[in-house]
């Protein structure tokens, strides 16, 4: 099992360059199958979730072909299977939102469970409820069938929760659907609105993009495209928060600030303000790093929920911002009950954290971190980055094992950090 290295607490500075969003590539690899014709998506990025996923559909009978690590042109000419290699999809949640495509293309689907982070139960009960509302028929013995007893027709339906992948396979279903689809409640996150744009460039007609309320009006086919793929958020927000506990200056390029106003809200409160320069961001290397009290000196709160609000994804990062800055701050995390089970790792580097409960921890900031020799285990995606942040604001050597859990959503972190000055090394098994 591959490892990081990581000498902490020196000061970065530099330009750092993010790549694509990954939770974008997902469905817009999965509308490749709404089409015979190609689909080409550039700024993918070259992480093992995207390969996978781009195994699972050349598996389905797709012709992938890779023009660079960050380029590929899909074609589903014909499509030779209706179950997804078990073995992949186990890997990578994010496979899911083959359902509405699949559906739309074959009439037939059938599902292991998929993969993804452990940080709690995540439920498909919203993908399922919305695919019966368009008219398909649903199985549960230990796998998931998917059939289309007679055609994919329109509907007017609330989603119970504003999934993300929920939505992506009902828009999916929908825009080849009979009639037109109403969807309330539904997601808009950074990669909702990339996969309605992609649709739309390849024929779909779709209003309220953005919003939570999507009409989708069924169109008789759709057509090739290509699309470009928008900075990943997330890994934008994890610079600035590496930036603001080290210290560092470093200028994030083609970061897609039009997606980071509510990040940078929360960054301010945490006392970390970037500067908005065009499409890059710039953070400063002398930040205040102090807690920004509510109204009358009350403890603040930091919670996520559905975007436009705090992205469930920040918040290890900018928690671990928090115990860097001067003050107190709760974290109130609601979506996913393990989410914050990281924060004993961070406690045993020094920092000064209570978990109340699964879903809130209080934070007392500035925390000296030091070094964890013995090495610790990074559990999902989003606390493997933060614990790496902590790693580089550290004093000492670090050890992070488990690092396959980062490399699956950030693309070759430790050498676009090194880049930046970061004293890092991965060392193979």
């Amino acid at each position: 099992m591959s490892e990081f290295v990581i000498e902490g607490g020196h000061p970065l500075s530099g330009t750092y360059i993010p790549s694509g969003n990954k939770n974008a590539a997902f469905p817009l690899i999965s509308a490749a199958l709404l089409t015979d014709e190609p689909v080409t998506l550039h700024n993918l990025p070259d992480i093992g979730d995207v390969r996978t996923m781009l195994a699972i559909m050349e598996d389905l009978g797709v012709e992938v072909t890779r023009h660079s690590a960050h380029s590929a042109t899909l074609q589903a000419k014909r499509i030779q299977k209706t179950m997804p290699d078990p073995e992949l999809f186990s890997q990578i949640r994010g496979a899911l939102v083959l359902m509405g495509s699949m559906l739309t293309r074959t009439g037939k689907i059938t599902l292991t469970a998929p993969g993804g982070d452990q940080i709690g139960r995540r439920r498909i009960d919203t993908h399922l409820l919305v695919l019966q509302a368009l008219g398909v028929k649903i199985e549960h013995n230990g796998e998931f069938s998917l059939v289309v007893p007679d055609k994919l027709h329109g509907a007017d339906h609330l989603l119970d929760e504003a999934s993300v992948t929920g939505t992506e396979n009902a828009v999916l279903a929908a825009v080849l659907a009979e009639g037109t689809t109403k969807l309330w409640n539904a997601a808009s996150e950074p990669h909702v609105q990339e996969l309605c744009l992609l649709l739309t460039q390849m024929g779909a007609h779709i209003e309220g993009i953005g919003s939570n309320t999507l009409t989708i009006h069924g169109v008789d086919r759709l057509h090739g495209a290509e699309f470009t793929l928008g900075a990943d958020y997330l890994e934008v927000g994890s610079i600035i928060s590496l930036a603001g506990v080290t210290h560092s200056e470093i200028l994030i390029k083609n970061a897609a600030p039009h997606h980071m106003r509510m990040p940078l809200l929360v960054f301010d409160k945490l006392g970390v303000n970037p500067e908005i320069r065009g499409d890059d961001i710039f953070v400063g290397a002398n930040q205040r790093m102090e807690i920004k009290p509510d109204i009358g000196g009350m403890i603040p709160k930091i919670e996520d929920a559905p975007w436009p609000a705090f992205p469930a994804d920040m918040m290890s990062v900018s928690l671990v911002v928090a115990t860097q800055s001067n003050g107190t701050v709760l974290f109130h995390e609601k979506m996913f009950e393990s989410r914050l089970y990281f924060v004993d790792k961070l406690i045993a580097m020094g920092a000064r954290i209570i978990l109340c409960d699964p879903h809130r921890a209080v934070v007392q900031g500035p925390s000296h971190l030091h070094a964890e020799r013995q090495g610790i285990s990074s559990p999902d995606i989003r606390a493997g980055m933060a614990l790496l942040l902590a790693a580089l604001a550290a004093e000492g050597t670090s050890t992070i094992r488990n690092i396959r859990q980062i490399d699956r959503g950030y693309e070759h972190i430790e050498q676009k950090l090194v880049q930046l000055g970061a004293r890092i090394k991965r060392v193979e098994d």
